[in-house]
């Protein structure tokens, strides 16, 4: 340390110069110009079909009975959720605490002292000192601070955004279990009903008990799927439980919904769909901010600092006369400058250097996952909505199928395994269609979530 009385000029000018010459080799391309400058605006997008809508909000898109209030408990009391908001506050107090640093510092003490053969001794001192910063060293922790907390609110609000699309997703599966159970409930009434007719033919004479076993059989394993099913369901529950935060998992409030509700597809802003307000993007661009504004404080580290300090002291043989009734004081400026570290210094910039490109990779990286996550649901859109159409003919043709076989049966036209293929068929594609359309209305929900589309804080 250098006192200022003591200190010539010219070297004070050189140290800067060293300084300022070090910092004039930081001017270079900023990274985060370059990648707000990439938002997926230049994508070719899937054709989308004419019912598509615009949309704000996931929660536009769906709307039915009890699913509001479940979005708004996951949102208050999900563990995972409330974990990420602990992070954004650390973020957002490490604001203040960089912030500190340009503030005054004031310190008191005080102490008293008795030797043999002496009177005692009281000291009593006040302490004033500042940072000057001249070169916005300070100023630039501040700001990558904020940008770290403004990354940290961003990666809040995906957190938020993705348990609204996960309570949504749970909702529509466990209604999808409940009719994969009626299916299978139905289909077990078919074939108990086969039972009785099979066991009515073999008394009058027509057919075998060998038909019997066949369709008991058949019972037997929709029993297992039934009872699989009802596993499910509750498993289903438990996991929405989960994201709503309880330790009840029963969801024995869960609302007797039967059948899906309408789910709307999110429209692209045409001509040209804008991935920006996705908040894991905005995230990973603050992120490089952060990590610029770190770079100028590295370089800023290579300058001289400058620290004011100012003291009041007194002393006397009693505690109220060394407090300051007779002070001296004094002050003092300091200019402190790096003149040898190993090369530290130098390491800790190109560190951070390092730090900003990984996180324009970073970006990039989340970039072009937004990009394939809204191609692959348009894609999934357009395929959902074919197999449908294809589906749907082929499950009319099966119960057409049904009835005809079943009159057959009972004129003894055809054998019992024929009758219970068909039957089965028949359930299988209906179940089938249940799938696709919990499929396409998930892949919906998906669609919003990768275009941007949250929930408001």
């Amino acid at each position: 340390m250098i006192g200022l009385g003591k200190i010539s000029f010219m070297p004070f000018v050189a140290l800067v110069l060293t300084g300022l010459t070090a910092c004039a080799s930081h001017d270079e391309a900023s990274l985060s110009e370059s990648a707000s400058a990439m938002t997926g605006e230049s994508v070719t997008w899937q054709v989308q079909s004419e019912d598509a809508v615009a949309a704000t909000a996931l929660t536009d898109l769906v709307s039915v009975e009890g699913l509001q209030a479940y979005i708004d408990e996951a949102l208050e009391n999900n563990a995972s959720l409330q974990q990420t908001l602990i992070t954004l506050r650390k973020a957002q107090v490490a604001i203040k605490s960089a912030d500190a640093a340009d503030n005054l510092n004031v310190d008191a003490s005080f102490s008293g002292a008795k030797t043999e053969n002496s009177d005692a001794n009281y000291t009593s001192g006040l302490t004033v000192s500042w940072e000057v910063d001249l070169w916005q060293k300070i100023s630039d922790s501040v700001t990558a601070a904020s940008f770290d907390a403004a990354s940290a609110r961003s990666a809040y609000q995906s957190s938020r955004d993705a348990l609204v699309a996960s309570v949504i997703r749970n909702y529509l599966d466990i209604i999808t279990q409940k009719q994969l159970l009626a299916i299978e409930q139905e289909r077990l009434g078919v074939y108990e009903n086969s039972e009785s007719i099979i066991l009515k033919r073999y008394r009058t004479g027509l057919g075998s008990l060998d038909d019997l076993d066949n369709a008991k059989t058949s019972s037997a394993n929709t029993r297992a799927s039934i009872a699989l099913y009802e596993n499910t369901i509750s498993a289903a529950k438990r996991t929405l439980a989960v994201l709503l935060g309880r330790q009840d998992q029963s969801l024995s409030d869960f609302p007797a919904v039967t059948k899906f509700p309408e789910v709307l597809e999110p429209m692209l802003a045409l001509p040209e769909q804008d991935l920006a307000r996705r908040p894991d993007l905005q995230a990973a661009y603050y992120a490089i901010k952060a990590d610029e504004a770190n770079v100028k404080v590295a370089y800023k580290a290579l300058l001289p600092s400058i620290n004011l300090s100012a003291g009041l002291t007194d002393n006397g043989v009693t505690p109220s006369q060394s407090l300051f009734s007779n002070p001296l004081w004094n002050l003092l400026g300091q200019v402190t400058a790096p003149l040898f570290q190993g090369g530290a210094l130098r390491a800790q910039i190109d560190d951070a250097k390092l730090n900003t490109l990984n996180s324009w990779w970073q970006y990039r990286e989340t970039l072009l996952n937004a990009v394939q996550e809204v191609q692959n649901a348009l894609d999934n859109e357009k395929a959902f909505t074919q197999r449908q159409y294809y589906t749907d003919i082929a499950y009319r043709n099966a119960l057409n199928s049904a009835e005809t076989f079943s009159g057959q049966y009972r004129q003894g036209l055809v054998d019992i395994l024929d009758l219970l293929s068909v039957y089965d068929t028949t359930f299988n594609l209906q179940a089938q269609r249940v799938e696709l359309q919990y499929s396409q209305l998930s892949n919906r929900i998906d669609l919003g979530l990768a275009l941007g589309l949250g929930v408001s804080q």
